[in-house]
C-alpha cells in the first residue's frame, strides 16, 4: 500500500548546492592565488630590470662625456616621468617607459690618497631611477680624469 502516492527522487537540496559552490570557490581561489601573486612579482622584476638598464645607460653616457664637461652637463640632470630619453636624446615612446623618471648628480671629490691641494681628479656620479616617484634603482660610480692618469703613468714610467 502506498501512503501518499509520491515518488521519492534523489536530488541535491538548495543548501547542499550552495555549500558545494562555496567549497569549489575556496578551492579555486587557493589554486589561482599563487598565479596572481606570481604575475605581480614578475611585473616588479621587469620594472627593476628596466630601471637598472636605464641607470646603466645614463651612467654610460656620463662616462663617455669628456671629463671636464661631466659636472657642468650632468650635475642636477633630470628627466621627468614619461620623458626618459635614449642615448640619441629621443624620448622613449614605448608605454613601458611612461612611469619612469631619472636624475643624476656629479660632484668632484678627493680620495684619501690626494693631498687636497690640487684639483680633484675624481668625480662621483650618481644616477637614480624612479618608478611612479619611488626610487627603484641607483648606480654610483667614481670617474677618474683620464688625462691625469696618463700623467701619473708617464711619471711612474720615467722613474723606473
Amino acid at each position: 500500500m502506498r501512503k501518499c502516492g509520491c515518488k521519492t527522487e534523489a536530488a541535491f537540496s538548495m543548501a547542499e548546492a550552495m555549500i558545494a559552490t562555496v567549497v569549489l570557490g575556496v578551492a579555486a581561489a587557493g589554486v589561482l592565488l599563487p598565479f596572481a601573486s606570481g604575475a605581480a612579482v614578475r611585473a616588479e622584476g621587469m620594472r627593476r630590470t628596466l630601471a637598472a638598464k636605464l641607470a646603466a645607460d645614463l651612467m654610460e653616457q656620463i662616462i663617455n662625456t669628456p671629463y671636464n664637461q661631466i659636472v657642468a652637463t650632468y650635475d642636477g640632470y633630470t628627466e621627468p616621468q614619461g620623458s626618459v630619453k635614449d642615448a640619441t636624446g629621443a624620448v622613449f615612446t614605448d608605454s613601458a617607459y611612461s612611469s619612469f623618471s631619472r636624475d643624476a648628480s656629479c660632484v668632484e671629490v678627493y680620495v684619501d690618497q690626494q693631498t687636497g691641494t690640487g684639483a680633484p681628479v675624481f668625480i662621483q656620479a650618481t644616477v637614480r631611477v624612479y618608478y611612479r616617484g619611488n626610487e627603484i634603482a641607483s648606480v654610483v660610480r667614481l670617474i677618474g680624469d683620464r688625462d691625469e692618469f696618463d700623467t701619473f703613468d708617464s711619471l711612474s714610467a720615467q722613474s723606473s
